[in-house]
């Protein structure tokens, strides 16, 4: 035992919060080691003296001893370190060829389950994730009360180890898409995962890709409802949402909560959304093929409008418009980075102030500003921050052939655009799937 722990003290010694700790039992001695940074090492001597006092006074056999304190393993070095690295307690009795693992009682070091910050709800739970992953299955097994559901738990890292936990609905989802996913993670357990873009890496996704192959929610009410469609939910510890697998296109119109509003109301609801993203696509375009390259396609009295709204801008109408929405993406930005109490009154008067100075300035046309006002409120009527991220920037795309080809350059930038959809596929399953639960089909 001394040299086991003589090898543990080299690999852990140089922390200052890692400590070894003798002390006694009924009169028989051990050792404690662990981190007092993840452990509250007072109320767990109390509790394991307690667990030791309500047993009877007579065990005399140490393997029986050791059995009332935690899990009896045989030694292993990588996985005691591991087990400690874990904020596990790890007691080592002299003269034994095994340890004991003790589930301490932890110092708290997430955050209480609160509500969503990034996500608004109007009618429905207000629970959200936070950064405790047992915490998050939790509250997914809360909502998604199942005896179908299954847990998956892996640990991946070389340098810095993390936990990923996979969740399915073993009734609703397709065998094959687990297997894909499970042999993907096993084959990478050894890549560090700190962001999505390791955990794309460590899945076999691109880096590049644009459209994000994870639908990201904090919600807990989304995770359950995709559970039920036959979709499998990733968590990675330390990191406060969901990762929803495959993400469909569908999922950037529909919500689980849009089901708590009349039927009416939620078709009428996801029209909307259908609207905004094609506003947000095709309006910027629209606009440069309208007013530079095709003008004979309008009725002369709206042509001469828009002429004279332009009259006295200096530079042609791609130049405008490219020149307005990197402003407008910068106010964007600097809104999702500024303190919350003083961000929006901050971007609001400069967007006013910038806005009216512009026009009146004759640097851009009065309708521009109506166009690219909304085109901005419809990008943000999309379910899903990153999805609203990848509209912004096809909206450049078909900006750029309508500034050379016109309306038939709107009309080859859609057709790149679905093609471009059409390609993706996660794990076998195209981006343009409509449902994925098995053996059904559903509208919504």
């Amino acid at each position: 035992m001394e040299s086991y722990m003589k090898e543990i003290e080299r690999r852990l010694g140089g922390n200052d919060d890692f400590f070894i700790l003798p002390d006694h039992m009924g009169g028989i001695p051990y050792v404690m080691m662990g981190f007092v940074t993840l452990i509250d090492l007072t109320r767990t001597k109390i509790a394991l003296r307690k667990n030791r006092e309500s047993l009877s006074e007579t065990i005399s056999d140490l393997t029986e001893l050791m059995a009332v304190f935690g899990d009896i393993r045989e030694f292993d070095l990588e996985e005691t370190v591991t087990m400690i690295m874990g904020g596990k307690l790890i007691l080592l009795f002299g003269g034994q060829r095994r340890y004991v693992v003790v589930d301490p009682i932890p110092i708290e070091l997430s955050r209480a389950v609160e509500s969503p910050t990034n996500e608004n709800v109007l009618q429905g739970s207000m629970s959200s994730f936070n950064e405790d992953i047992d915490t998050n299955i939790g509250i997914v097994r809360k909502q998604s009360i199942s005896k179908h559901v299954r847990v998956k738990t892996f640990l991946t890292g070389s340098e810095q180890l993390k936990k990923i936990s996979l969740l399915y609905d073993n009734c609703h989802v397709e065998p094959d898409l687990v297997d894909k996913i499970i042999k993907q993670i096993e084959s990478s357990s050894d890549n560090d995962i700190n962001n999505l873009q390791n955990l794309s890496k460590t899945m076999g996704f691109s880096s590049w890709s644009i459209i994000p192959k994870f639908y990201t929610t904090e919600l807990p009410q989304e995770a359950a409802n995709a559970l039920k469609k036959g979709k499998v939910i990733l968590f990675v510890d330390r990191l406060p949402f969901a990762l929803i697998l495959p993400n469909l296109l569908w999922d950037m119109f529909s919500l689980d909560n849009d089901r708590n509003f009349p039927l009416p109301i939620m078709y009428a609801i996801r029209i909307l959304r259908v609207i905004g993203v094609l506003t947000t696509l095709l309006a910027p375009g629209l606009y440069v093929a309208l007013v530079a390259v095709n003008p004979e396609v309008l009725r002369i009295e709206l042509a001469l409008t828009i002429a004279q709204s332009r009259e006295g801008v200096p530079y042609p109408a791609i130049v405008e418009i490219i020149f307005m929405l990197i402003i407008l993406e910068l106010i964007i930005e600097a809104s999702t980075r500024l303190p919350k109490s003083i961000g929006p009154t901050i971007t609001m008067v400069g967007g006013i102030i910038l806005g009216q100075a512009v026009v009146t300035a004759r640097l851009v046309s009065n309708l521009l500003i109506i166009v690219l006002a909304a085109t901005t409120i419809a990008n943000s009527t999309v379910v899903g921050f990153q999805n609203s991220l990848s509209i912004r920037l096809f909206k450049y795309l078909l900006v750029i052939l309508c500034s050379i080809y016109g309306v038939l350059g709107l009309l080859a930038g859609l057709v790149i655009l679905s093609a471009y959809l059409a390609s993706i596929n996660t794990f076998g399953i195209s981006y343009l799937n409509f449902n994925m639960k098995k053996g059904e089909t559903e509208n919504g």
